[in-house]
């Protein structure tokens, strides 16, 4: 599917940053396949860019031109300027010279789906990749440094059900561990999983002409996570912290690969927190439904730091 399609859509999944992730596969298609790609990212920005908990509506974002419910193209000023807010699309946008999508996933997992299926059709794209930057829209829910599950675990039960209706769609982890919650040992196991049930799609490596790309991108776009997997293609192994040092990070070659599945086997094996919400008919919704298995989520720690006034 990656190989041939002429014009892919690539969605980082997880907020903030994943839109670099994001360009990673994009840039691959681009140079190696001729394909001519749109990239995007949610609404969703992490607390040091956004003091406010939780995804942004796109009713509250300017600089931006809505396409279909949930979903936007935005401009290099994209985002919420009475709050101080630039999304990561915006600065992407402004890095590449073009608009990239908003995907608002308030809504919930059917809403989303429909989303991506919308812009799908008004961009004229072929296939829709939703990149993960660490590992954890794998997760189980148990794991130690799990921290931010709900945004991934949301957009990977939309892309299940946008599949199921006929849309082509691929899941994508980049940067195993490169956020600093699932270790790449874990990462690994999950991919497994997937890979026992049928889904692995393919396995892919950062090249000197896409991390060259990339590293230009990390300059422009905050991010963390992604530049640790650049980090790894060059080269460094060992230990590294992100977040302030409160997230550590193993360095290793595999952080420089992305590892590509399909929705519907990752549902059906390792994706346990996106087979929980995958009815869920709001993102508050899909929230409670993780609480119930005893998962707290980026949301929860969101409110928590605001309550607290930090």
């Amino acid at each position: 599917m990656l190989t041939s399609a002429r014009r892919p859509l690539v969605v980082g999944i997880g907020g903030g940053g994943d839109v670099v992730g994001a360009l990673a596969t994009a840039e691959a298609c681009r140079i190696y396949h001729g394909a001519e790609f749109v990239v995007g990212g949610v609404t969703w920005e992490r607390r040091p860019i956004d003091p406010q908990p939780g995804p942004r509506r796109l009713e509250e974002a300017q600089g931006v031109e809505q396409i279909a419910p949930g979903v936007a193209l935005a401009g290099p000023d994209a985002g919420v300027p009475d709050a101080g807010v630039t999304f990561a699309e915006g600065h992407m946008a402004r890095f590449l010279g073009e608009r990239t999508l908003l995907v608002d996933p308030n809504g919930g997992p059917a809403a989303v789906a429909d989303a991506l299926g919308a812009a799908a059709d008004a961009l004229g794209c072929d296939l829709v990749v939703l990149l993960d930057v660490g590992g954890d829209a794998l997760a189980h829910g148990g794991e130690p440094g799990l921290g931010s599950p709900l945004c991934d675990a949301l957009l990977i039960a939309a892309g299940a059900r946008a599949q199921a209706l006929g849309l082509p769609v691929l899941g994508a982890i980049f940067g195993a561990g490169c956020d600093g919650e699932l270790t790449p040992g874990e990462v690994l196991e999950r991919v497994s999983e997937v890979a026992a049930a049928g889904g692995l799609a393919g396995v892919r490596g950062l090249t000197e002409p896409v991390a060259a790309r990339l590293e230009q991108a990390v300059r422009a776009v905050p991010t963390e996570a992604s530049a640790q997997a650049l980090r790894c293609f060059r080269g460094e192994r060992g230990d590294a912290t992100i977040r302030g040092g409160a997230r550590r990070v193993e360095l290793s070659p595999l952080g420089a690969t992305t590892f590509y599945f399909d929705l519907e086997r990752a549902l059906g094996s390792a994706a346990r927190l996106a087979r929980a919400v995958h009815d869920a008919a709001s993102l508050e919704h899909a929230n409670d439904l993780l609480h119930e298995l005893g998962v707290r989520t980026e949301l929860d720690l969101e409110r928590e730091l605001a309550a607290a006034g930090r």
